[in-house]
């Protein structure tokens, strides 16, 4: 087994017991054996929102990481994985339209929420040019979908 795998693996058992983790990349690099960039590198690619996994690091001082397993299990969860799935690299302000009216009226996200992100996705908001624009516009409402998921915050 690939030391990406046996990193990955022990992240997950851990995560089995807590759906939040924290630990240190140094810690975690000498279990393994290995540089600190190879716990970078199994984070980044393992370890997404579109996986169910949010990330938080701190670099500095043996880098302080905070994994957080996202509620993906429930039919809210399932239709907030399926939406984040369907934003590509980018997405036009129609489309996000269209996927945060879906959210709001399957009662994912409340009518505040609602008019909240499609004021912070829209054009006028985001003076970037095109296609800059799109992948800004993706971005945010990926990042904004993962702390909807989130299930270490109240």
């Amino acid at each position: 087994m690939s030391i990406s795998r046996r990193i990955e693996q022990y992240i997950k058992t851990l995560l089995e017991r807590h759906s939040v983790l924290e630990i240190q990349r140094s810690e975690l690099a000498d279990v393994f054996q290995c540089v600190p960039s190879q716990i970078n590198y199994v984070l980044s690619t393992r370890f997404t929102p579109s996986q169910g996994y949010l990330v938080e690091s701190r670099r500095g001082g043996g880098g302080y990481l905070r994994i957080v397993k996202l509620i993906w299990l429930d039919g809210v969860g399932a239709d907030v994985q399926n939406a984040y799935g369907n934003i590509n690299m980018k997405i036009e302000q129609s489309e996000a339209e269209g996927l945060l009216r879906r959210l709001k009226d399957e009662e994912i996200i409340t009518i505040r929420e609602y008019h909240m992100l499609r004021a912070i996705v829209d054009r006028s908001t985001l003076p970037i040019n095109l296609p800059e624009r799109d992948i800004v516009r993706a971005k945010v409402l990926q990042a904004a979908l993962a702390a909807i998921s989130r299930n270490d915050v109240k």
